[in-house]
């Protein structure tokens, strides 16, 4: 039996970023870059990985298809932090919003943000949907 969302379809957003360039940013930035990007949980579980840069893609990319769920880029307040990627016991990824971000999901009527990701050596992608 197929499974129903139990809210309305809002918005959908996606975003491909090459590893390559977030290996370049935390080589050139170190620290300061990870932690204005990434929360604490997220350079725990990347940097515990085996291929790494993949992961930071990773979620790279899924901060960046969420904040195009939202329809706002990184403006109005947004920090990148105010989106967290974790992992539920299965692995699968699940976003927690917080800040600024928070309020305009409330503010557009998005209860949840479902998301999808997927990484090779080279590249990594994400698929966000916003529901009601």
């Amino acid at each position: 039996m197929p499974n129903e969302m139990t809210g309305k379809l809002i918005s959908i957003g996606t975003d491909i970023v090459e590893c390559v360039r977030i290996a370049q940013m935390i080589e050139k930035h170190g620290e300061v870059f990870l932690q204005r990007v990434f929360t604490q949980k997220e350079i725990l579980y990347c940097s515990s990985r085996k291929a790494a840069t993949q992961h930071y893609a990773g979620r790279w990319a899924a901060k960046e298809a969420v904040l195009k769920v939202l329809g706002t880029g990184w403006t109005k307040g947004i920090q990148w932090t105010d989106v967290e990627i974790v992992n539920e016991v299965s692995g699968a990824p699940v976003i927690m919003i917080t800040g600024k971000a928070a309020q305009i999901a409330r503010e557009r009527g998005i209860r949840e943000v479902m998301i999808s990701i997927s990484h090779c050596r080279s590249y990594a992608t994400a698929f966000a949907t916003g529901v009601s």
